[in-house]
């Protein structure tokens, strides 16, 4: 019986244990699980969403408080058009989150960097290219591009001297939007290094609509694993969402997959960046307690624990501290729905938004609890302790029980 560690992901020459650990925003992929990650032969990623939130905690800076300060005299205006980020700031906010990882890293394994397309902070195209080049100036070993297409991505970092030396990757969900991405960019005459085929079973941000239980992973995979041998693509394919165990990831190996991409099991290990008090949320959930909403801003339908706090709450946007989500008109649905709600209620003291919520104050507050569909099994895979919580994971432990255990056997904590 075949073990994950009995196949390896290629890249070029050099081999690495197929096992990725996706890049959960804001900070629960905290530099400390990708850098795990890495020291066990595999790939960590990092997430770029938020990060002049994450440096401020991280190296105590104060970027968020500088641009609060900045825009205080727009905080009661519902028009948010004027609030841009410094483009300056967010190179330096990635350039550190970004080295100091990688002036960390140990082991023979890769960090890469989660970017986020639907992260538009009113000049999409610019902070965009901030990010990723910043990200690539600092030393990251790849960027993968996630949350939304990307079509015009590869081209924006196309002049940098490490475009081609680093490792450059995308999620899709389908096999048209595989060929869409390679369409768009065959002028670059720079194929991606490796291709992350995300199911309807993942966590956060679905790349399906609300008819997403109509499709599944195995489907998905196979359809992109014969559209490459038919293109003579030799582009490594990961498979992501729902791969609760090893059994589960040495299947899709065996049809294909050069690496798996998880994430679920590890919101739990103890170098996650949620709260304890959330990750025990996640171990108590039962799969009732699973939903899949509209309420993000971003138009994708989200995965999450039933009773978040995120759901409903009717808080002032904050864009002036924060303001990812701005479009390029410095628009958002959040502010959208909440301006609506005090439109028709200009008396209450506090009012419910319960079609969308301000995504980026909840996700820097821990308090949109996002999850994988098989959050519900959590419990399953620890003890539980004398005063009913359960005992936290190391990322070293649930990496080596995907890494080694057989028969969809789980290895509990010693």
């Amino acid at each position: 019986m075949k073990r994950v560690d009995d196949f390896r992901l290629k890249f070029g020459k050099k081999e690495f244990v197929p096992i990725m650990v996706g890049g959960m925003g804001v900070d629960i992929s905290t530099a400390e699980l990708a850098l795990e990650a890495a020291r066990l032969g595999g790939i960590g990623h990092i997430s770029d969403a938020m990060v002049p939130d994450v440096s401020d905690r991280r190296f105590d800076t104060s970027f968020v408080k500088d641009k609060t300060k900045f825009y205080k005299y727009n905080l009661d205006n519902s028009d948010k058009s004027s609030i841009k980020f410094d483009l300056g700031v967010l190179a330096d906010a990635t350039r550190r989150h970004v080295d100091a990882t990688m002036q960390a890293k140990r082991g023979e394994g890769l960090v890469f960097v989660n970017c986020m397309e639907k992260l538009t902070m009113n000049a999409p195209r610019e902070t965009l290219t901030v990010r990723m080049a910043s990200a690539l100036d600092a030393g990251i070993d790849g960027i993968t591009l996630s949350a939304g297409l990307h079509l015009g991505s590869f081209g924006l970092i196309a002049d940098h001297p490490r475009f081609r030396d680093a490792k450059l990757g995308i999620i899709v969900s389908s096999v048209r939007a595989l060929q869409l991405f390679l369409r768009k960019n065959a002028k670059l005459n720079r194929l991606p290094d490796y291709v992350i085929v995300e199911g309807p079973l993942a966590g956060g941000h679905l790349g399906f609509g609300m008819d997403w239980a109509q499709y599944d992973l195995a489907t998905i995979m196979a359809e992109i694993v014969q559209y490459m041998k038919t293109e003579q693509l030799d582009i490594p394919v990961i498979a992501a969402g729902g791969i609760f165990t090893g059994s589960d990831a040495v299947s899709f190996l065996e049809h294909g997959a050069a690496g798996v991409q998880v994430a679920t099991r590890f919101t739990v290990a103890k170098e996650c960046g949620l709260p304890d008090k959330v990750k025990q949320e996640y171990f108590r959930a039962s799969e009732d307690d699973i939903v899949v909403n509209t309420i993000s801003p971003t138009g994708y339908p989200m995965r999450m624990l039933k009773n978040t706090p995120a759901i409903g709450s009717g808080i002032r946007p904050g864009c002036e501290s924060y303001g990812y989500l701005l479009d390029g008109n410095g628009n958002c649905a959040y502010i959208t729905a909440y301006n609506r709600e005090v439109a028709l209620h200009p008396d209450a003291k506090t009012i419910s938004v319960m079609d969308k919520t301000c995504l980026c104050t909840h996700m820097r507050n821990y308090n949109c609890w996002t999850c994988g569909h098989y959050t519900y099994r959590l419990k399953d895979t620890t003890r539980r302790l004398p005063d009913g919580t359960y005992e936290n994971l190391t990322a070293e432990h649930i990496f080596k029980d995907y890494q080694f255990s057989v028969d969809n056997k789980i290895a509990l904590p010693d």
